[in-house]
């Protein structure tokens, strides 16, 4: 039998499947969550609803359908078929066990508002990301080079057939245009879609400018905003939204907008050789965007669904990551090159004068540790499942 690729967040599942009586696994195509689900639940049936077959035996007699699947399942893509929601509340009222069934799905909007409608106090969540660093150096995958990582990203496939990331990636692109974006949204021009996802990737790690992105798309505003909620929604970006205080107007209220996978990022900035990826010219910002999903990754992994958030203020104190770690906060500066410039810490020194007892973390190219003083460290990028 094949060995799967050990995913970090087994445990975290199993506690939860002990706690609730349904768990919900959100998370981008192709990122591993059937496989997460069979694992888990080897023993039970597993239902597609994308599957036409599978859609039809439910509609034709739900309540047959639910006698026949009593004692759990796995309901993969479930969103596809609302209704399903309303008869599995009866029976999760009706049977109070844990861990009874597994849904899963690849938009998180459409899960989140009918669970949140029928099925709330009784489903846990958990979602589940691409392959992280730390994931692909315990399944003893060759990842001792940064670029390697960045350009290749994190989905499964990839790395386990040894695939070439630009053409199994361009694949990614258009199945989900051609078919997702149709079922999800009433998009008709999907060219003009395609290309406001492109000029997404190029704004990738700046402040969202949604004006900019209108105009440079050619829709309205209202139609940008639809669009991004879409590609939030099916985990294809996320915006890092700023840190504030109520006392201080004068910090940058617009949120950042990220990438889930950095592979797929490089895919749409036409970069498929570590050579162009070191000749990109935002390189800088690729490797901020790689960083802050690793971070994302570790978090989600543990299942700590908590916010990250970035630091601005308007004269242009900057600091890329603000985060917080079992009850402490940390505030982290992202940097490419594989050495440190001493001036790297005025950022961080700012905002530690902002707000008292917080760590300084520099995380950046190279690969030394050093620790600068008690609030103030260094830490490469190889080192990141520390975070």
């Amino acid at each position: 039998m094949e060995t799967a690729i050990h995913r970090k967040i087994v445990e975290e599942a199993k506690f939860r499947l002990t706690q609730f009586r349904a768990l919900c696994i959100t998370g981008p195509r192709q990122s591993g969550k059937t496989t997460l689900s069979k694992l888990l639940f080897h023993n039970k049936p597993y239902l597609n609803f994308e599957l036409p077959i599978v859609q039809s035996e439910f509609q034709k007699d739900p309540l047959q359908f639910f006698k026949k699947y009593a004692k759990g399942a796995i309901f993969d893509e479930v969103q596809r078929v609302p209704d399903v929601f309303r008869y599995l509340q009866e029976v999760l009222d009706n049977n109070t066990a844990r861990g009874q069934f597994i849904l899963t799905g690849s938009n998180n909007f459409l899960l989140q508002e009918q669970i949140s409608q029928s099925l709330a106090g009784r489903v846990g969540y958990l979602s589940l990301l691409p392959l992280s660093y730390t994931e692909l150096k315990e399944n003893k995958f060759k990842v001792d080079v940064v670029d390697e990582l960045i350009l290749r990203g994190g989905y499964p496939e990839i790395w386990k057939e040894n695939l070439t990331a630009s053409t199994w990636l361009e694949s990614y692109i258009q199945t989900y245009v051609q078919r997702d974006v149709r079922l999800l949204k009433n998009i008709n021009d999907l060219a003009t879609f395609s290309r406001f996802i492109y000029l997404c990737a190029n704004a990738a790690g700046q402040i969202l400018n949604r004006d900019e992105l209108a105009r440079n798309t050619g829709v309205d505003t209202k139609t940008i905003q639809s669009w991004l909620g879409l590609l939030e929604n099916s985990y294809l970006v996320f915006l890092l939204q700023p840190w504030f205080n109520n006392s201080n107007s004068r910090l940058v209220k617009s949120p950042k907008l990220y990438f889930y996978d950095t592979g797929l990022l490089c895919h749409l900035l036409s970069i498929h050789s570590k050579t162009a990826l070191q000749k990109y010219p935002q390189y800088g910002a690729l490797f901020e965007n790689w960083v802050i999903t690793e971070i994302q990754k570790n978090r989600y992994n543990q299942g700590n669904l908590k916010p990250l958030y970035f630091y601005r203020n308007a004269i242009g104190n900057e600091v890329d990551l603000i985060m917080d770690k079992n009850e402490e906060l940390f505030a982290i500066e992202i940097k490419s090159g594989k050495k440190i410039d001493p001036g790297v810490f005025k950022n961080l020194k700012h905002f530690q004068k902002q707000k008292v007892n917080v760590n300084g973390l520099v995380i950046y190219g190279g690969k030394e540790y050093a620790e600068i003083n008690s609030q103030q460290f260094v830490l490469p990028w190889n080192e990141i499942d520390d975070i």
